[in-house]
This record gives structure tokens, C-alpha cells and sequence, in this order.
């Protein structure tokens, strides 16, 4: 009785790494969120909406992309989209917004952030339509 006993947890032993890898594979996956996609439309002078499609490895309410942002050449934020519940289910997914930008900017870059990772995944530098 001891040996099978023996046997088994040395079993376990062994193959309770490979139990651990789906897991750890999926924490990789939740990195920063990134930027995929960008369509941009000129609705007034000086006034363009952004249609940003972002990717997460969204996990709940404690770690999923929670904003996007336009930033001009020069740094300067000119928009934030705030998002405002995780996106679990429907990856990658597109909100729009209506953002304002300085006569002579010409081209600006989208980038999104998490709750966890905050800014840092991939961007997109899109040229503004005339």
C-alpha cells in the first residue's frame, strides 16, 4: 500500500508543472493593452472623431484596458477616452470619441492603458484627414 501510495504522489510530483502552464500562459496574456486599429473622421474644423480599437487580455474588474488616449507630436494629451468596465468577452473591441486638435497638428499618436500595466502597449501614429 505504501508503494502505490509512493507512486502516486511522485506522479503528481511530476505532472503538477504541466497543470501550471495553461495558467501561467494565460497571466502572459493580460499584458499592457494595445492599440490595433484606428479609423479617424473629420467632423468639424479642428474636430475629429476616433474610432480605437484596442486588445487586452482583459481578466475583470481588476485588471482590464480602461482608457485610450490622442497625444499630439509634442506630447501633449488632447484626449482621453475613458473606459469604463472590463472587455472579457469581446476582444479586441472599438469605442469612439470626438476630440479636438490644434490647427497645424497634422498627425497624432492613440495609445491605450490598463489598470495594471497602465500606458506601455503597442500605439498608432495616425495622419489626421483634411
Amino acid at each position: 500500500m505504501h508503494l502505490k501510495q509512493s507512486i502516486l504522489a511522485v506522479a503528481f510530483f511530476l505532472a503538477a508543472p504541466l497543470f501550471a502552464i495553461p495558467l501561467l500562459s494565460g497571466l502572459a496574456e493580460a499584458g499592457p493593452a494595445d492599440v490595433v486599429g484606428v479609423k479617424v473622421s473629420k467632423t468639424a474644423p479642428n474636430t475629429y472623431r476616433f474610432d480605437v480599437t484596442v486588445k487586452h487580455g482583459d481578466e475583470g474588474w481588476d485588471h482590464y484596458a480602461d482608457r485610450w488616449d490622442v497625444v499630439a507630436p509634442d506630447g501633449t494629451v488632447l484626449g482621453t477616452r475613458i473606459l469604463h468596465h472590463p472587455h472579457v468577452e469581446e476582444q479586441p473591441f472599438t469605442r469612439s470619441d470626438v476630440i479636438k486638435v490644434p490647427a497645424g497638428v497634422t498627425s497624432v499618436v492613440v495609445r491605450a492603458g490598463d489598470k495594471v500595466h497602465g500606458l506601455g502597449g503597442a500605439q498608432m501614429t495616425v495622419a489626421l484627414p483634411e
